[in-house]
């Protein structure tokens, strides 16, 4: 009974993907426990009863990365080599390009299979460069000085702070239509959303139309940290007031 009476006043942000089996029974039987989604994709697995408070975006601090005026001729990806991720996507997107591809990223003790029998033999390119894990103090770098970020997911990502990275250092984003993607990136002004790998390798051509620093101010607009500040002060002022808004009501700032 005590967990029940708690379960309505302690607000919980859901960060992972939903759709797991095991994690239904603590929403069914909790249905009143006020929950924050970080994109909207996120809850679509959710049994109906949930009691969303609000979608709050995830935010970076607006210094995360200094802004990149120029950027550079390769194509980054940054992630983890796993087959939910697509690097063998990434990879596709730039041979049939003709554009370098780096590649950022580590290989998890599971994918080392996945990494060895399908990403491994796809390395040997001179556009290819696999440049492996990399730190905090390498990323803003790689990110900035690349022409775009590949983010050719295959999973209904939740929301996928990379892509925010990016657009911190004014690198706009190429990515599959698939869980938050639609949120987070505005084709035609922070990149472009793309169905195929066809489709990815076209949009590098039209890169050019694109304004580094709108990519910089699209940040700035959506995705700094005192951005979701506000929005979960917001959220918690509406719990306390007992006036818990539909999901449509309480949504990340646009």
């Amino acid at each position: 009974m005590l967990f029940r009476d708690l379960a309505h006043k302690c607000v919980t942000t859901l960060h992972g993907r939903l759709d797991l089996p095991d994690f239904m029974p603590v929403f069914t039987t909790f249905p009143e426990m006020p929950l924050v989604s970080i994109s909207s994709s996120q809850r679509a697995p959710m049994p109906p009863n949930v009691n969303w408070l609000a979608t709050v975006y995830h935010g970076l601090p607006a210094t995360v990365c200094p802004f990149s005026g120029r950027g550079g001729e390769y194509l980054a990806f940054l992630g983890r080599i796993s087959p939910e991720k697509r690097p063998d996507r990434a990879i596709a997107i730039a041979k049939r390009a003709g554009v370098p591809l780096r590649i950022a990223a580590k290989v998890d003790p599971a994918d080392e299979a996945y990494f060895e029998e399908e990403i491994k033999p796809l390395l040997d390119d001179p556009l290819i460069t696999f440049v492996g894990e990399i730190d905090e103090d390498e990323k803003c770098a790689f990110l900035g000085n690349a022409q775009a970020l590949l983010f050719p997911i295959d999973w209904p990502e939740p929301f996928g702070l990379v892509m925010i990275e990016a657009m911190s250092s004014g690198t706009p984003v190429i990515a599959f239509r698939s869980g938050s993607v639609p949120e987070i990136v505005t084709s035609g002004v922070s990149g472009f959303i793309v169905n195929s790998v066809g489709e990815a390798a076209a949009a590098i051509g039209r890169l050019r139309l694109l304004s580094r620093l709108a990519v910089r101010r699209r940040f700035e607009a959506r995705f700094t940290a005192s951005r979701m500040a506000r929005d979960y002060v917001r959220a918690y002022q509406t719990l306390l007031a007992g006036a818990v808004h539909s999901p449509a009501t309480l949504m990340a700032a646009e």
